[in-house]
């Protein structure tokens, strides 16, 4: 018979933190396993030290780099994978032979662990079991003695190599919040925490639960002194003594939140919607955010855009931290622009403004068709709201005779038609009748309905407001495909 994969978690350092059944394991297995770098040296063993017996075999799992460069043809993700499948396979020749195999996890083995990357390439084959294990996050919470969430608050656990706009969305929108894997992160880390105004609130706990412990403000710690096994708490504001202390003056933060389907938010944006205290925009856009309780919500019409912008940026000039939202793309006929005109007046120059981009519905009908803005491209609008139409039928009119394809926004209304018929007008003049043209209808949504057709064959009465329109330039090609159509502009031009 096989021998038995154990996935033991030691806890964070302490080795009487080892759980009862842990230490059982241990002692009965005949291989123990266990990750080190190229020193050699592993606190796993030196943590499970007091359970190991005479005459159980070691394997020692070491990495092949740990931050060092690599020419491995697949750069440092193919290295380590590389190293976990010939792990794997030293580990499967001991359960081939009918031995038991312990592989020792410091934490628990499946909270950033390598003993998945062994557990997903061997449990097909073998019978495997997990111990959990004391993560240093529980530790840690015990070194600062604060508890970390109560009640409704919830715990937001990131990993310190997150971009930097990662890091700060998180920290912005998590009650209570853990950050692991610094060592070298640190400085990326404390700066991402002081741009969330969450700094104050931070506890950084070194080597939690063994005699090497230390406890600092995070705001104390010199970067130079910090390992990697270390690690950043931020308890939640029911009870941290700092929460509240370094919040930041209020801002102004435009998103968008893309051509309708939720998939297709952001994380993003979906962070910076869950921080803020308020909500604000048109109905529509509105209806499609979950707000949270507490947060208060301002809706308006679609047609008061610079009320809207001047009311975001009172509200975060009293202290709030106030979301706009958008459809599509903040800053592609929406609120963006709006919200940084206001924003350059006199009385607004002094609060915050950052916009966070969304999925565009130009980008979202033409992923649905394919790549037809895969070449030059310009993007027009053909409301006359804001501006005259002779300049729309100019623009239009340039962008066609210089072989742009083009994304029409805004290209019909119920009481605005004139200009998508002077559109049909204008290709029938100007180019061929076998000009390739994109009708997409609520992309991503329950309604969706995207039509290719040509410039002799485009009808202007099926667009309405909902739908976005692609003119292709003179090299779009519709290719007919029985694995499915796609329509794309060529890259290259000319040849």
């Amino acid at each position: 018979m096989s021998g038995k994969l154990w996935g033991v978690g030691l806890g964070p350092g302490d080795s009487e933190l080892v759980t009862v059944k842990a230490a059982r394991v241990i002692e009965q297995a005949d291989v123990i396993a266990f990750h080190s770098a190229r020193h050699g040296n592993s606190i796993a063993l030196s943590v499970a030290r007091p359970y190991l017996r005479d005459g159980q075999t070691h394997e020692r799992l070491m990495y092949p780099l740990t931050v060092e460069t690599t020419d491995h043809p697949g750069g440092y993700a193919g290295a380590m994978s590389d190293f976990y499948t010939e792990s794997a396979a030293r580990l499967a020749e001991h359960l081939e032979a009918g031995r038991d195999v312990v592989l020792l996890a410091e934490g628990d083995p499946l909270f950033f662990s390598s003993y998945m990357h062994m557990h997903k390439r061997l449990v097909d084959r073998f019978e495997a079991e997990i111990i959990p294990g004391v993560t240093s996050v529980s530790a840690a919470s015990a070194a600062v003695g604060i508890p970390l969430v109560e009640g409704e608050e919830t715990l937001t656990v990131l990993p310190g190599t997150a971009e930097p706009g990662e890091l700060v969305a998180g920290f912005r929108s998590g009650k209570a919040l853990a950050v692991m894997k610094l060592g070298r992160t640190f400085t990326k880390v404390r700066d991402a925490l002081a741009k969330a105004g969450r700094l104050d609130e931070a506890w950084y706990v070194e080597r939690a639960s063994t005699d090497r412990q230390r406890v600092e403000r995070v705001a104390d710690v010199d970067p130079e002194t910090v390992p990697y096994f270390s690690l950043i708490v931020v308890p939640g504001a029911r009870n941290n003594p700092y929460a509240g202390e370094s919040s930041t003056a209020g801002e102004v933060v435009v998103v968008g939140l893309g051509p309708g389907p939720l998939d297709q938010t952001t994380p993003q944006v979906s962070a910076e919607l869950a921080a803020a205290t308020d909500l604000i925009g048109y109905t529509t856009y509105l209806a499609r955010v979950a707000g949270r309780p507490g947060q208060r919500v301002h809706a308006s019409d679609n047609r008061v855009e610079a009320e809207r912008a001047e009311f975001a940026l009172d509200l975060a000039s009293r202290g709030g931290r106030v979301v706009v939202v958008s459809s599509g793309d903040p800053g592609v006929f929406a609120m963006a622009a709006a919200v940084s005109e206001v924003a350059s007046e006199p009385p607004w120059e002094h609060v915050p403004v950052r916009v966070v981009p969304g999925v565009s519905a130009a980008h979202a009908v033409a992923a649905a068709a394919g790549a037809p803005l895969g070449h030059d491209f310009a993007v027009i609008s053909l409301s006359d709201l804001l501006k005259p139409g002779a300049v729309i039928e100019d623009r239009l009119r340039h962008a066609i005779a210089a072989d742009l394809a083009v994304a029409i926004y805004n290209p019909a209304s119920s009481k605005r038609t004139e200009q998508i018929k002077r559109l049909k007008e204008i290709l029938t003049e100007t180019v061929s009748p076998d000009r390739v043209v994109i009708q997409g209808r609520d992309v991503g949504g329950p309604g969706e309905r995207l039509t290719v057709t040509t410039a002799a064959d485009f009808d202007p009465s099926t667009v309405d407001m909902r739908t976005l329109v692609i003119i292709g330039s003179s090299t779009t090609v519709a290719a007919r495909r029985p694995a499915g159509d796609l329509v794309f502009t060529p890259r290259h031009y000319g040849r």
